[in-house]
């Protein structure tokens, strides 16, 4: 039950708290060439252990993302003057909750901030330290 709600406060956070309409990327933006790989691996395996068909609530797939988070990749996907679109039934799919992941964080976290990308997939944009320690501490230690 608590996770359902954290998902859903995660959900909600985005909708709510980040802008809708966002400009396009940054022409310094090097979130592309940043290796995020040890931090996705290890949020798969908090999220769901690595399990492409873990459901919990409205959370799904190996990154547990909701249709919130899909809407909210798209919404970037349009600013930025794309045609590429994600469809609900990608989150099951490891790759494309692999690019939902850097999409998000090339348009909010420029700066490749492992602390930030991991507090605010769990907690949002806005996200409270207190509230995400305990996610934090987990992800961390799944990267060791």
């Amino acid at each position: 039950m608590k996770r359902l709600v954290k998902n859903v406060c995660l959900s909600l956070s985005i909708l709510t708290l980040m802008p809708l309409s966002v400009g396009a990327a940054n022409e310094g933006d090097d979130s592309e060439q940043f290796d995020w790989t040890d931090v996705m691996e290890a949020i798969i395996l908090v999220e769901s252990e690595g399990n492409p068909n873990a459901v919990s609530g409205n959370s799904v797939g190996v990154m547990q993302i909701t249709p919130i988070l899909v809407r909210e990749c798209n919404n970037i996907l349009k600013a930025r003057n794309s045609s590429k679109r994600y469809a609900l039934t990608d989150r099951y799919d490891v790759e494309k909750s692999k690019e939902m992941f850097l999409l998000i964080q090339s348009q909010y976290n420029k700066t490749n901030n492992v602390e930030k990308a991991i507090r605010s997939w769990n907690g949002g944009p806005n996200y409270s330290v207190r509230a995400t320690d305990r996610y934090y501490q987990k992800v961390l230690r799944r990267m060791k």
